[in-house]
């Protein structure tokens, strides 16, 4: 029997045939399990000869057909990869990959327009005390700004409170409302490291600031960007030239038009909101033209009071700022309706706004002089 069996299991032309063979000796019916079922009804002197001769028959079936299976498909894949050929010429499948958040591209674009201006990029904390955040820029106590509703005020006994700058007698810590505080900073600085003297200062605050909003068009946290300049004989002019080159690069379009409306700032005087022009095409508001106008960022010359609360003279020192969402300009370029999805992360969004990492729209054209 063995002889027969382990013959007809080297013989099988395939798996098929293998898996009968299998059946027909190892099966519930099989040769061998037939003749193990016998062990039961011999007696012990049988049982003690026949035993072992039956188990080695078993397990020489099984090794017979384990060693063939190999052979088998062995010989399967060797037909398999002399049969079938990779056309290399053809594009690879791209696992999914990741984008750049239109927010992060904005904040890339506008690094790159203002560095063309010669401007640096400074950055300060998150959590801030009442004098950086309101104080030094003029707000005084009874503002609107202040208030509760609108600032997210910490806890006086949390340990999230940052140290204090010395001359500040722990005021009230809040999450920043703006990254003006920013400005403040760098003009403190310039102060002390030239003891007064002062020094030119151009530079951009770009980061994230919080308030108590919620809505299409406003969240509790965002993203700014704010823009400072301080020399000697720094005009409205200089003020209204950086914010149109800036919006003509940035939207890339040499047919943008400015509007400056007459405003109030805390921390400038005068103020301005910059309205920008846009015309309709095919019912959608388009950036360039005068068709209508909508308001894009806040502006001004610095407060004579905020130079000197930096330890500036500003009979000597002036300049000008500027500040405006870079969610909202985010919108306004790429076509974005509504505000709350940009922090959401809906991977479905973002494959839609979010730009490949290796396919980046660049300002190639960058800033004319």
């Amino acid at each position: 029997m063995q002889t027969d069996l382990v013959a007809a299991i080297q013989t099988a032309a395939g798996l098929d045939a293998l898996e009968a063979c299998r059946v027909h000796a190892l099966g519930k019916a099989g040769a061998v399990t037939t003749l193990l079922k016998t062990l039961g009804k011999m007696s012990p002197e049988e049982r003690l000869v026949q035993g072992p001769r039956i188990q080695g028959l078993r397990e020489t079936v099984a090794t017979a057909i384990a060693d063939r299976k190999g052979a088998l498909e062995r010989a399967a894949l060797d037909a398999r990869l002399a049969s079938e050929t990779i056309d290399m010429t053809l594009p690879a499948d791209l696992p999914p990959a990741g984008t750049i958040h239109p927010v992060s591209q904005v904040m890339d674009e506008l690094a790159e327009i203002f560095a063309d201006l010669g401007f640096a990029v400074a950055t300060g904390p998150e959590i801030e005390d009442d004098w950086h955040n309101f104080s030094a820029l003029n707000i005084p106590e009874t503002h609107p700004a202040r208030a509760m509703q609108d600032t997210f005020y910490l806890d006086p006994n949390s340990t999230e409170r940052t140290v204090i700058d010395e001359w500040a007698a722990a005021p009230p810590m809040v999450l920043r409302t703006h990254t003006s505080p920013v400005q403040i900073r760098t003009m403190v600085e310039v102060a002390r490291r030239s003891s007064g003297a002062g020094e030119p200062i151009r530079i951009i605050a770009p980061g994230r600031v919080y308030r108590s909003d919620w809505d299409a068009t406003h969240t509790p946290m965002f993203h700014q960007i704010e823009g400072l300049v301080i020399d000697k004989g720094i005009t409205l002019g200089h003020l209204k030239w950086t914010l149109e080159t800036f919006l003509r690069a940035f939207f890339e379009r040499d047919d943008v038009v400015l509007r400056l409306r007459p405003s109030y700032f805390p921390f400038t005087e005068p103020s301005a909101e910059v309205d920008v022009g846009f015309s309709l095409e095919k019912g959608k508001r388009v950036i360039g033209g005068s068709d209508g106008w909508m308001e894009v960022l806040g502006s001004g010359m610095v407060h004579r009071k905020v130079i000197e609360a930096c330890g500036l003279d500003p009979n000597e020192w002036q300049g000008f700022a500027f500040g405006c969402g870079i969610d909202r300009l985010a919108m306004l370029k790429y076509g974005i309706d509504d505000l709350r999805p940009v922090f959401e992360s809906d991977v479905r969004w973002l494959k839609h706004y979010g730009f490949s990492a290796l396919d980046v729209p660049t300002l190639s054209g960058g800033v004319g002089a």
